[in-house]
């Protein structure tokens, strides 16, 4: 689901394509994509309106208009398409299985833009006035506001007994803020995501602050390079795909056995790693996993080393002969 840093994406690199257009048409090819209100009545109130602005709310998407104003919720799966004119949008708009799901277009003076979300969770609505909407009349302080201060988060913790996870997850606390980005703040500020929220103390709460800043504003640049490809219905499908395809891969050779002294130190390097306050929480995850495997191996070869060892022993001979070692023998004498 796209949150804060993605929505925020959107809106910088739409600005400047839709920002002064006048709106011509709107086609509305799936009504679900406008409920509750008519595919009608989106048009009626957008139809022959100029785009004055283009900004965000949480995770809106707000076109405003000179009179009037639309929104859009990408929900799950939703997202923005454009194409060069109105005989493009109808040549390609919902055509089969070589064609582009569309569920509303905004074919403008110059360009269309097109709304589309294959599993029809996104929404996009007009209303007369910011006022006329609920679902932003309810919204909390934007994580992206200058007003959402150390002092502000403090002032929202304190009166909330929800644990932490939920409290961020409440748009009415704070706007823009989903499961993922709540998660790497949580990890970062090494906070449990199930302490409620009023237990906090106050340098507590500045370092959540803090870690919620610092991830937000590194996932934008990540979002913003590369900038959303709304000329690319499929793009950012096949970027998902890129990154879990991986080259067919060769035929394994025989492993070798791990060698003590480099699981040893390997061992070490993720327990050092893993104290980093800068390590995301799928990274830490990932060497947490790991340093319990070498664990379990480091563990594994002393056993066996310890069945290898012999010692030598005089026997009331004189000679010298080899015994398996026995550790809680030693310990006793």
């Amino acid at each position: 689901m796209p949150e804060l840093p993605e929505v925020e994406a959107v809106v910088r690199t739409l600005s400047p394509l839709v920002q002064g257009r006048r709106i011509r048409c709107v086609h509305v090819f799936h009504a679900i994509a406008t409920k509750p209100q008519a595919g009608p009545q989106v048009a009626r109130l957008a139809q022959g309106r100029r785009i004055r602005a283009v900004s965000r709310k949480g995770k809106y998407v707000l076109l405003v208009l000179d009179r009037g104003l639309l929104t859009m919720h990408f929900r799950l799966d939703g997202q923005l398409l454009w194409f060069a004119n109105g005989e493009e949008l109808l040549q390609r708009a919902n055509r089969g299985e070589q064609g582009v799901h569309v569920d509303v277009a905004l074919e403008l003076d110059k360009g269309v833009l097109g709304f589309a979300d294959r599993r029809h969770f996104g929404r996009v609505h007009a209303w007369t006035s910011a006022d006329d909407c609920h679902g932003l009349s309810i919204l909390g302080i934007d994580a992206f506001s200058r007003d959402f201060m150390s002092s502000r988060l403090i002032e929202l913790l304190a009166v909330s007994k929800r644990p932490l996870k939920d409290f961020l997850l409440d748009q009415s606390r704070v706007a823009g803020i989903g499961n993922i980005y709540s998660c790497e703040s949580l990890w970062h500020a090494r906070l449990d995501p199930r302490r409620r929220a009023n237990t906090l103390q106050p340098q507590e709460a500045r370092r959540l602050h803090k870690a919620i800043v610092s991830v937000l504003v590194r996932a934008l640049e990540c979002c913003l390079h590369p900038a959303p490809d709304f000329r690319n219905p499929e793009a950012h499908i096949k970027d998902k795909a890129n990154r879990v395809s991986l080259p067919a891969a060769k035929k394994p050779e025989p492993l070798k056995k791990p060698d003590f002294e480099r699981s040893l130190a390997r061992l070490e390097e993720v327990v050092r790693r893993l104290e980093s306050p800068q390590l995301s929480l799928d990274d830490a995850m990932k060497l947490f996993e790991e340093g319990v495997a070498l664990s379990r191996e480091c563990q594994k070869q002393l056993e066996e080393a310890e069945g290898r060892v012999e010692i030598l022993l005089k026997k009331a001979d004189g000679k010298l002969a080899a015994e398996p070692f026995d550790p809680e023998r030693e310990t006793e004498s």
